[in-house]
């Protein structure tokens, strides 16, 4: 793996890691979260950057994307194409209903002892096997889950799209993607492998902050079933995101076996 694909790996993942800790987050966002006309058209910018959706670091890559549609099949992304600051693709919308857009990316964190000196490893869990040493010693991993996610709606809602994999940290809404309008309360759920996320710190933050200076961010914490409600200030898009376990200011003695993180732009409408 080169310098500059590894550099890229370990922005990514920091935006990924821990979406509510950290000032460099990652999202997708499209050019409208609701969309009329017959076979309309979305396009769909994806990054990290640490203003919200202001492109000032890294493209995401867009190895894992999916997209579901409206009917619960796959959706073929078109004009996909990856450069220094983001990465972009374009989404014909060829049937009414919702949509939901997913990049999913699972990797590997190591350390370990090699003669007494203290090593660090990042990668795809199918290169560890290989990367590390055979006489490595005090081996401790940490593997990782990452969704970043997005809804589009052309047309009248429906919610097929919005079911989940069971896998990881996910999102449900609760208020429909496309029913969240300014000065109204919505409702979410946040699931770990399909079973409800308690107690999970969530961090909501309006676009523009760049121009804003701050971030107005919102905190839930959900509650024993994993729920948490938002009302919205404003119209505009919206990050959502969290992360799991929880970041300490210090690290624990033992790296966690796993860690798992979630984030989607959400389109709020004007009342």
């Amino acid at each position: 793996m080169t310098k500059l694909k590894m550099s890229l790996l370990a922005t990514v993942v920091a935006g990924l890691l821990s979406p509510v800790a950290h000032a460099h987050r990652t999202w997708l966002l499209p050019s409208a979260g609701q969309v009329e006309g017959e076979e309309p058209w979305v396009t769909v910018d994806a990054a990290v950057s640490e203003n919200l959706f202001h492109l000032d670091a890294n493209p995401v890559k867009l190895d894992g994307l999916s997209v579901v549609g409206p009917d619960g099949a796959a959706v073929a992304p078109e004009n996909a194409f990856t450069g220094r600051l983001r990465s972009t693709f374009d989404l014909k919308l060829a049937k009414p209903g919702t949509y939901k857009v997913s990049v999913v990316a699972e990797s590997a964190l190591a350390s370990y002892k090699l003669n007494g000196e203290a090593k660090r490893w990042r990668g795809s869990e199918a290169e560890m096997a290989k990367a590390l040493p055979a006489d490595a010693a005090e081996v401790a991993v940490t593997r990782m889950h990452n969704r970043v996610e997005t809804f589009v709606t052309a047309g009248k809602a429906n919610d097929i799209a919005l079911k989940t994999t069971g896998v990881g940290l996910e999102l449900v809404p609760l208020t429909h993607p496309s029913d969240l309008m300014a000065g109204q309360k919505a409702s979410f759920r946040f699931l770990i492998d399909g079973k409800p996320a308690a107690g999970l710190a969530v961090s909501v933050i309006p676009g523009g902050v760049r121009h804003r200076g701050v971030l107005k961010e919102i905190s839930p914490v959900t509650d024993a079933q994993g729920e948490f409600s938002v009302t919205w200030p404003e119209g505009g898009m919206y990050w959502v995101g969290a992360g799991f376990p929880a970041r300490t200011a210090q690290p624990p003695a033992t790296p966690p076996a796993r860690r798992l993180s979630y984030s989607a732009t959400l389109e709020v409408l004007p009342e």
